[in-house]
């Protein structure tokens, strides 16, 4: 099915044609009303002539003498006679006498009205050899009725010229109009083709920091500043997914090459058996072998959750905070059960991602027990104030350095006191970018206990 044609036609070609469409009405408008209001005008005065020249006939006995009437009061300011008839009839409608240009004035259906009374005159115009003629009909005072008919042949010249001209005038604007809405579409959407210009610039050169001038104010301003902060956002999220994939090769440079090397002594061992490996040490290096995949495979998931958390899938709800960090403490203390946890917690409903929020709690508590020494306590409280609820972690490990702590939900970050421990140095970051996300923030300092205490602030779902 072919799309209309008006549909296929760019913006500008629209907002031209628009343009010239409305001057186009107008100026016909205007002119066609200019012409109508004319025209009546004209035929009023007319009309106006002619009614006085028919009270004049009516006083007299004969068309003859009512035409002679009405030449010698022309110094009386009733006008020219030219082309003037004047016409008899009885009440019958039949015609007694005429005088004046024409033999017979043609009779109308008007006519007989005028003579039963129905109408108390007409006006009308009426062809008579071909030329027109304005006619008057009036009643006689004595009975009967009196036509004056006069040729409107100036009139209808008069209006024939002045519709030529407001023709040639209409064209002139509706050509003007094409020629304007042309101009104004190319003024009004010079905006959209710098925008057009840079969106085409983007997708050829890839280059997201070449921002347009905000000239235009109103609707094209603010889809020129939405343009700039769309790539803004498209830069710092490209710089962002750069740095990560840095980052991941640099990570996970490490753990291949010990995953390679290990596996090249199994396979050397086993190709020469001189030099085969003892029970005990192929036990051990594929214990190692273990731990390592175990590892890499922990460091993958948590690089495609953490690329990939910034596309959430699962939808936002309302939900109860203490039950998120309940399911948490739960899943935590199956895998260290070693530790202990004590948890205060309160009632605070927050809009979340359930599974995002809960892996982000998850995280800090297993981190809380990564560091606590065996037999250690980790309190994990909730506190609510007007607008937000904080969720406080306190260990008792060897808490964090002065210098560590502006980096710690770095990406890959680890301190030095953390090298020798499992972990990839995501966890946090992860944290991070959850709490962010929800219009939150995490925060990390010192406990009273001399450990490490994070807190997870988020603001309050509204009542």
């Amino acid at each position: 099915m072919r799309r209309p044609r008006w549909k296929t036609l760019s913006l500008r070609a629209r907002l031209g044609v628009l343009v010239a469409a409305a001057v186009a009405i107008a100026v016909v408008t205007v002119s066609a009303s200019s012409w109508s209001i004319t025209r009546a005008n004209l035929y009023d005065e007319f009309d106006a002539r002619l009614q006085s020249y028919a009270q004049l006939a009516a006083k007299t006995s004969s068309p003859e003498e009512a035409l002679e009437t009405l030449r010698s009061a022309d110094d009386r300011g009733f006008g020219r006679d030219d082309g003037l008839t004047v016409q008899f009839l009885d009440a019958g409608g039949a015609v007694t006498g005429t005088a004046g240009a024409m033999a017979l004035i043609p009779a109308s259906p008007l006519d007989g009205f005028v003579a039963d009374g129905s109408l108390g005159r007409t006006a009308d115009l009426r062809r008579i050899d071909g030329d027109p003629f304005r006619v008057w009909t009036a009643p006689r005072p004595g009975g009967g009725l009196v036509q004056v008919a006069q040729d409107s042949d100036d009139v209808e010249k008069t209006l024939a010229r002045l519709g030529f001209w407001l023709l040639v005038v209409s064209l002139t604007g509706v050509l003007g109009a094409t020629l304007a809405g042309r101009a104004i579409a190319r003024s009004a959407l010079r905006p959209v083709d710098d925008l057009t210009s840079a969106a085409e610039n983007v997708a050829r050169t890839q280059e997201l920091s070449a921002a347009i001038d905000v000239t235009a104010s109103g609707e094209i301003g603010r889809l020129a500043t939405s343009f700039n902060a769309m790539l803004g956002a498209l830069s710092r999220s490209r710089d962002e997914q750069r740095r990560l994939a840095e980052d991941a090769g640099h990570e996970l440079r490490t753990p291949l090459t010990s995953l390679r090397n290990n596996i090249e002594l199994l396979i050397h061992a086993e190709a020469n058996p001189e030099r085969r490996l003892s029970a005990e040490d192929r036990s051990r290096l594929l214990a190692d072998l273990d731990t390592q995949a175990t590892e890499l495979t922990a460091l993958i998931g948590e690089l495609v959750e953490l690329s990939t958390g910034e596309r959430p899938s699962e939808a936002a709800e309302r939900l109860a905070l203490a039950d998120v960090v309940g399911s948490a403490l739960e899943r935590t203390r199956s895998r260290w059960p070693k530790v202990t946890f004590a948890a205060e917690l309160t009632g605070a409903d927050v809009v979340a991602r359930p599974a995002a929020l809960e892996r982000a709690v998850l995280n800090v508590l297993d981190n809380a027990a990564k560091w606590s020494p065996p037999g250690g306590v980790v309190r994990v409280s909730m506190t609510a104030t007007a607008d937000e609820v904080c969720v406080r972690v306190d260990d008792e490990g060897p808490g964090i350095a002065e210098a560590d702590l502006p980096h710690v939900f770095e990406r890959f970050y680890r301190a030095d006191a953390a090298r020798a421990l499992p972990g990839s140095g995501l966890g946090l970051a992860i944290v991070d970018q959850v709490l962010n996300r929800h219009g939150g923030h995490a925060e990390a300092g010192r406990a009273d206990t001399g450990g490490a205490r994070f807190d997870l602030v988020l603001p309050l779902a509204a009542s």
